[in-house]
């Protein structure tokens, strides 16, 4: 018998993540893992992490662009994209009082909550946080550091 193949889980990813699958000069084993990640996840993404992906890759990276307008139309494509409203600002506000969370953090968060996905990926949020007993913030290279 075979083992039955996992179903893709909808899961949130923030801009770390992403840069460390894009930018192949950093970490070999965080690169690895990071596009692992995206590759086996059903993923969700929001209109910030796009920005804040493209600014860094602007900046990091030889990404001109018409690089840059390939990625965005290539996360548009390949991806659910979540764009702010004002559902998401308010969560976001609620959200920081409630967890202390960043500004910008808070909005990933209330992004990935929208999206009702299980998982955030993340290297610079707190590993483990459970919010609002549905969506578990995870670090995927704790075991590294």
């Amino acid at each position: 018998m075979s083992a039955a193949k996992s179903i893709p889980q909808p899961c949130f990813i923030d801009t770390n993540i992403w840069l460390y699958a894009f930018i192949d000069t950093q970490d070999t084993s965080k690169h690895a893992l990071a596009r692992q990640i995206i590759r086996d996840n059903e993923v969700i993404i929001s209109t910030q992490v796009i920005n804040e992906v493209c600014v860094n890759l602007l900046k990091k990276t030889d990404f001109s662009e018409l690089d840059i307008r390939a990625l965005v139309a290539s996360f548009y494509g390949n991806y659910t994209v979540i764009e702010a409203n004002q559902e998401i600002l308010v969560s976001a506000s609620t959200l920081r009082e409630k967890y202390s969370l960043s500004y910008w953090d808070s909005l990933i968060v209330a992004a990935a909550l929208f999206a009702d996905c299980k998982f955030l990926y993340s290297e610079d949020m707190r590993d483990g946080l459970q919010v609002d007993n549905t969506l578990t913030i995870q670090n995927p290279f704790r075991s590294e550091k």
